[in-house]
């Protein structure tokens, strides 16, 4: 179910990826399941981490970001900046949605990222306080490792 923050800008789940190429929308699909496997083709259970698209994918309009949402956090920094420079980008130009299969941690995760650390719609002085903000707002579930990760790195994020 597809929660919009503005005109410009709205988190889901998987029911909501769309893979349209007619440049209309821009997705951040923010799951290694289906999407960033798909997208990147491979059909083992992982990727080698040598490989040039293991953390991230952009083609088109679309952002392929290899994200999974274990209790400890196995986030790595070139994804989220990835995510806020092609959101930057396509925001400009056009609506941007971002989905993970549940809608319930990463898609919500990265919108309370950008609308603190881009639009100003949320404190940005700490995770937690963006967090507190968004919950007041929004539905939010997320898990304990993409908490902890944004927590211990939510400066350092520009």
């Amino acid at each position: 179910m597809k929660t919009s923050i503005n005109e410009r800008l709205a988190f889901g789940n998987e029911s909501d990826c769309i893979h349209t190429a007619d440049g209309s929308i821009a997705v951040v699909h923010a799951c290694k399941e289906p999407c960033h496997r798909s997208a990147v083709g491979y059909t083992t259970r992982t990727i080698a981490k040598d490989h040039a698209n293991y953390l991230i994918l952009e083609r088109g309009h679309h952002l392929y970001l290899n994200l999974i949402d274990p209790p400890a956090p196995l986030f790595m920094m070139p994804s989220f900046e990835a995510f806020l420079r092609f959101v930057d980008r396509e925001i400009a130009e056009r609506p941007v949605l971002i989905h993970c299969n549940q809608g319930e941690s990463r898609a919500p995760s990265l919108t309370l990222l950008y609308m603190a650390k881009r639009l100003g719609l949320l404190p940005n002085d700490s995770y937690a306080s963006a967090a507190e903000a968004f919950r007041g707002k929004y539905q939010y579930n997320p898990g304990r490792g993409i908490q902890s990760w944004l927590a211990t790195n939510w400066t350092n994020i520009n």
